[in-house]
């Protein structure tokens, strides 16, 4: 099956969630490491902006935590922003766990193909007559020299202040939330201040 192309960023609870929906969907997709969100002032600072650019997408398991983070990026991040997946309650217990959540049912990384496609289809469908804006790519970091180069860190990390960005911030999330024309501004100004000496 080829993958579906999606603008927005997915959001999910655990690396086996991106997994799975990475198995499907052509997106930027981030886990929360369950409640890790709750303490990171970086992580949300790159969801708002995330939601802001291209909207986000709450993918987390019909569960008593999934619920509590759902409501948790509610608080931070504008309803017309986000998008809700909400996956079907269907008991069982994923293959790789020794026992099932404590409600019994599967969560995103057991759900079958044909579910999960129904629960993305409002999402899906707003792919249609959408035009997103032109993001970084990772070629224009290497050649520009904030990425692949000697001191490449430094000046991805001036970038990143520029920008207002977390420092811990990766190259691929960099590209999927930054337009072209923040990029070059940007650049320009990290270029400027190299030239003065700061």
């Amino acid at each position: 099956m080829e993958k579906i192309k999606l603008s927005q960023a997915i959001l999910v609870e655990g690396k086996y969630d991106a997994i799975r929906l990475d198995s499907l969907f052509d997106a930027l997709i981030l886990p929360t490491h369950g409640f890790r969100i709750y303490k990171d002032h970086q992580a949300r600072a790159m969801l708002q902006r995330l939601a802001k650019q291209r909207g986000l997408v709450v993918a987390t398991d019909s569960d008593a935590a999934g619920f509590q983070i759902r409501a948790y990026v509610k608080k931070f991040i504008p309803a017309s922003q986000l998008w809700h997946v909400v996956i079907p309650a269907v008991p069982g217990k994923e293959r790789r766990k020794a026992e099932g959540s404590k409600e019994g049912t599967l969560g995103v990384e057991g759900m079958d193909t044909e579910r999960l496609l129904a629960a993305f289809a409002q999402v899906i469908r707003s792919q249609e007559n959408r035009f997103p804006p032109v993001y970084v790519t990772k070629m224009e970091l290497y050649r520009d020299g904030f990425s692949g180069a000697p001191g490449c860190n430094e000046r991805f990390g001036r970038l990143l202040r520029e920008l207002g960005l977390p420092q811990l911030m990766s190259v691929k999330v960099f590209c999927a939330c930054v337009s072209q024309d923040e990029y070059v501004n940007a650049k320009e100004r990290v270029r400027d201040e190299n030239r003065s000496g700061l």
